[in-house]
């Protein structure tokens, strides 16, 4: 006899959820010193939120995930490789999280830091 399987139900994952551990896996790449917010009212709205998710817009547009990165690279590494490997982990992290392709991870770079030479 064949047992009839009825879905359970549904499981859904905010955008603000996928930028923390977006946010989580770029500040972990090398040659990541920060992020930075989008733009102003970006800015100030993530100083007045608790949320660890400064610096990284995540879209969800017909079942794709959308991710942009706004990073500040350390002075002296290659960016290109940087931005790359950042994409990269990203991707990964997000993809071995979630269970679910991710479309595009964008990565702006708004600044070189120099670190003290101390």
């Amino acid at each position: 006899m064949k047992e009839k399987i009825r879905p359970q139900g549904r499981i859904e994952v905010s955008p603000i959820a996928i930028a923390s551990l977006a946010h989580k896996a770029v500040i972990r790449s090398y040659g990541i010193v920060g992020t930075v917010p989008k733009d102003l009212p970006t800015g100030i709205a993530n100083v007045l939120s608790s949320e660890s998710r400064r610096g990284v817009v995540v879209r969800v547009k017909d079942g794709q995930i959308y991710i942009d990165l706004y990073v500040i690279i350390e002075y002296g590494t290659r960016i290109a490789s940087v931005a790359r490997s950042a994409m990269n982990v990203v991707k990964y992290t997000v993809e071995k999280n979630l269970g679910v392709p991710v479309a595009e991870v964008n990565v702006h770079v708004e600044g070189l830091r120099i670190s003290d030479p101390d």
